[in-house]
This record gives structure tokens, C-alpha cells and sequence, in this order.
């Protein structure tokens, strides 16, 4: 099936170019972000588009991917809405067009409750302005961003907490990033950590105030589908990449023994077969869910488990295709400037997004079985 991109060959061999450079300094991707900017990027496009692109790019350079993933996410929460009837973001659309860059500030360390609870406080102002104090951590385009959403509780009725979700302006008081960022992949992500210290969100940015807890709205739908469908397609791009590499390495490589290439060896052949067959299960996997989220489908109570197994499947895939390729190649993968090196340690980070392997058991075992005592 076709696909309407603007990633072109030479845009992304020139990406391609600049990713080992950017993980080894342990840099952000500022040149990749200026050509993707201008490409038109970071506009709103349906998720089907987007996913595509998305794997595409990853294939190339994987941290570029999931730090522009971040700025999607927040673009795709506003088109979901639109397409729903509701235009009250319609305000994030416009400014990712005019080439402003949203970045997610959502994640807190020891919040197992992900977006259902905060350790943010959200303080209500008397002009309907709140201000966010907390730790975010994970805060990818920390360089770069000009919007960062971020969400917060509001303990005011203290018998109906609430959550508040709105976007900062880049040139507001009261936000720091600790520039903490040494990870062992996603490097050029540039991920920081970062302090949120009575930071004001004007009325007009609040985007929800939804109660804590699980809750059915569109909003947290719209988050929910683009982050795990558009996480899942970055480490989808990640196998490809990796299934590429391993397959140029067998037919490159002759073995002592025989003479032949190894791409002639049987327990070779099944092992990159094995890989492609895991692989080729993601793309009908996600383009299916991508399409019904654009296409208004109705997955009803379903919509969680079908989001959370595709993002755990794509992260398994991934890492183990990795692998396959790296045992492919042999020895000289082990070195820490190879390109299969650099793409396993890559794949090591989607373990660590949400929803983690727990939880998506957990929520597909809720759908299939109801709750457990207690409400979990």
C-alpha cells in the first residue's frame, strides 16, 4: 500500500549519516529536528501517515525518531479530538505548523499509575491559571522544545482530586532541566530531567481536567493510541534496520569450512527467516490499529489491550531481531561503534516506556477476566 511521506532519500541518508555521531557525543539531533522542521514534519497528519514515516525514520536513526515521537504524540492527541468534533485544541495544530515543538513532560519516577495519578501538584490560581510543581523525568527534546505538556494534581476538594493537563510555553518562570542525560541508548533524545517550580499554565493552555484514576474520554484515548502505536512503530523501524544488517552480513561473510557465504547455511537461514517472520507481524498489527483510530473504528473495551500487547510485541520483536542479527554477524558486533551495537542498546529502551510489560498484562488480563479483588 502507498503512503503520502516527506522523508525522502536524501533526507534520510543524511540522517542516517549524522546518528552514530550524535550517540556517541552523547548530543541532541539539532541538525535532523532542522531538516525535519522544514520538511514539514511536525505538522498534523493522520496516525497511519505518521506511523509509517515513523518506522521509516527509525530505521535510520532510532533516537531521532523517538524524541520527534514525543512532539506527535501531543499533535496527535489535538487531531484525535478534532476528528471527534471537538476543536478545543485545535490551537496545537496550528502552532505545530507554524513549526513550534511539543515535548511531553508527563513522566515521574516511582508513578506506577502512569497518566491515572500524579506526584505533581497542580495549584489552582484565582484567574483559572495553574501552577505545576514536581519532577518530570524522561523529558525528551529537553534542548529544543518550545511547548511542554505536562499534567499535575489538584487536591483542592480533597474528595475529588482532580488531574490537570496543559502546556507550558517555553519562555514561562519556573521550569529547569537538570541536563542529566547519560543513558546507554536513545542518547541524542537528549531525555532530561525536569524541575517544574511554580510553573504558571494560562487558562487558555489548560487542556483537561479529567478526576484521577482510569476515565473514559477522549483525551487520554488520543494520548494512549498515538504513544503506543507511534512507540511501537520506532522499534519496528529498530528490527528492519537490524534484519537488514544481519542479512548483508550472511551474504558478505564465507565460511572457513565450506567456502560458501554463510547466507548458504541452514541454521543461518533459519535464524534470519525466524527474525523476518516476527517481524512481518507487526506492520498489519499497528497500520490496522493506526487506520481504525483515524477511521473513528470502535474497538470498545478492547481499545487498551489491542494498544498495550502491539507496543510489548513491537519492543519483543525488536529486541529480538536485534539479537538474531547480531549473532548473524559475529564478533565484529560486539564493538561499541558498530551500528548493531548502537541499535542494541536502542532497543534495550523500550522496557522502560509505558506501559511496561506488567501492566500491559495486567490490562489485557483485566479485559479478558475483570478486576481482581480490590478493583486492580
Amino acid at each position: 500500500m502507498g503512503s503520502v511521506t516527506v522523508l525522502d532519500a536524501d533526507l534520510l541518508a543524511r540522517i542516517r549519516s549524522r546518528a552514530a555521531g550524535y550517540d556517541r557525543d552523547n548530543i541532541f539531533f539539532t541538525e535532523d529536528l532542522d531538516e525535519l522542521r522544514a520538511a514539514g514534519y511536525l505538522e498534523s497528519r493522520p496516525l497511519l501517515e505518521v506511523a509509517r514515516d515513523q518506522r521509516l525514520l527509525a530505521a535510520h536513526a532510532p533516537a531521532t525518531a523517538l524524541g520527534i515521537n514525543m512532539h506527535l504524540v501531543v499533535v496527535g492527541i489535538a487531531r484525535v479530538l478534532r476528528e471527534r468534533g471537538d476543536s478545543s485544541l485545535d490551537w496545537i495544530i496550528d502552532e505545530a505548523a507554524a513549526g513550534e515543538l511539543f515535548a511531553f513532560g508527563n513522566s515521574e519516577a516511582g508513578n506506577d499509575q502512569v497518566m491515572f495519578d500524579s506526584r505533581t501538584v497542580a495549584a489552582p490560581q484565582a484567574d483559572g491559571s495553574y501552577l505545576f510543581t514536581g519532577t518530570k523525568i524522561f523529558t525528551s527534546l529537553s534542548p529544543a522544545w518550545t511547548r511542554l505538556a505536562v499534567f499535575g494534581r489538584d487536591d483542592t476538594d480533597a474528595a475529588s482530586p482532580t488531574l490537570v493537563h496543559g502546556v507550558i510555553e517555553r519562555g514561562t518562570p519556573g521550569h529547569r532541566a537538570l541536563g542529566d542525560w547519560n543513558p546507554l541508548g536513545m542518547r541524542a533524545t537528549q531525555s532530561y530531567t525536569t524541575l517544574l517550580e511554580g510553573a504558571r499554565v494560562a487558562p487558555d493552555r489548560i487542556t483537561r481536567v479529567l478526576p484521577v484514576g482510569p476515565v473514559n474520554d477522549p483525551y487520554i484515548f488520543g494520548l494512549f493510541a498515538n504513544f503506543l502505536l507511534l512507540v511501537s512503530s520506532v522499534y519496528a523501524g529498530i528490527g528492519d534496520r537490524a534484519l537488514e544488517l544481519g542479512v548483508a552480513a550472511a551474504a558478505s561473510r564465507t565460511s572457513m569450512k565450506t567456502g560458501l557465504a554463510y547466507s548458504q547455511d541452514p541454521d543461518i537461514r533459519w535464524r534470519l527467516a525466524d527474525a523476518a517472520i516476527a517481524l512481518d507481524s507487526l506492520g498489519p498489527q499497528i497500520e490496522s490499529l493506526a487506520g481504525d483510530v483515524d477511521g473513528l473504528g470502535d474497538h470498545g473495551s478492547a481499545w487498551f489491550r489491542l494498544l498495550v500487547g502491539t507496543k510489548t510485541r513491537a519492543v519483543d520483536v525488536a529486541r529480538s531481531v536485534v539479537d538474531a542479527a547480531i549473532r548473524v554477524s559475529g564478533g565484529s558486533s560486539y564493538g561499541a561503534d558498530t551500528e548493531l551495537s548502537r541499535l542494541y542498546r536502542d532497543a534495550l529502551a523500550g522496557l522502560f516506556h509505558p506501559s511496561d510489560p506488567e501492566s500491559a498484562h495486567a490490562t489485557v488480563a483485566t479485559n479478558l477476566l475483570g478486576p481482581v479483588d480490590g478493583g486492580r
